[in-house]
């Protein structure tokens, strides 16, 4: 009779604050990011470029900058959700949305970070002759008036190939 009650009231220990098992695949699901983003912000941090036009580290650019700074954002975050999840408490729909929405919003700013981070390597390598931005990194020729002709332009990569 009183277990019967208890089922009615609200169930067991283990249904209110989540299983276990369920609550280590979460915080797993979370640390994952964290040691990806930690990894960018490894890579990025100590890798740079020198060549005879100079060096070039990600502190040059921009974009590079913005997905320093994007990564260790999301490491911050995926640690703090990670031992916010470990911590037994009963799952509340406020809870999840905001977990879902801060996801989301992380999830975003990452994929912009990336996508910006592209672009400026693509237009690195490979320039953009319809404004007559040549291959060479960081170097923008526009003319209102007329194209510079090719002869003025850089033809070669400042990246060793």
């Amino acid at each position: 009779m009183i277990m019967r009650k208890e089922m009615e009231m609200g169930g067991d220990r283990a249904e209110e604050t989540g299983s276990p098992i369920m609550r280590t695949a979460e915080t797993l699901l979370r640390v994952l990011p964290m040691a990806l983003c930690v990894a960018a912000l490894i890579i990025m941090l100590k890798d740079s470029q020198a060549n005879e036009y100079g060096s070039l580290s990600y502190s040059d650019l921009g974009a590079f900058r913005y997905l320093v700074h994007a990564s260790s954002v999301c490491a911050g975050y995926s640690l703090l959700s990670a031992v916010v999840a470990a911590v037994p408490r009963a799952s509340t729909m406020s809870r999840a949305w905001t977990f879902f929405l801060l996801d989301q919003l992380l999830t975003y700013i990452i994929l912009a970070a990336g996508a910006i981070s592209a672009e400026v390597v693509y237009l690195a390598y490979k320039g953009d002759t319809s404004i007559t931005w040549s291959q060479t990194c960081g170097e923008l020729v526009v003319s209102a008036a007329r194209p510079l002709p090719q002869s003025r332009l850089r033809s070669s990569s400042p990246f060793p190939t």
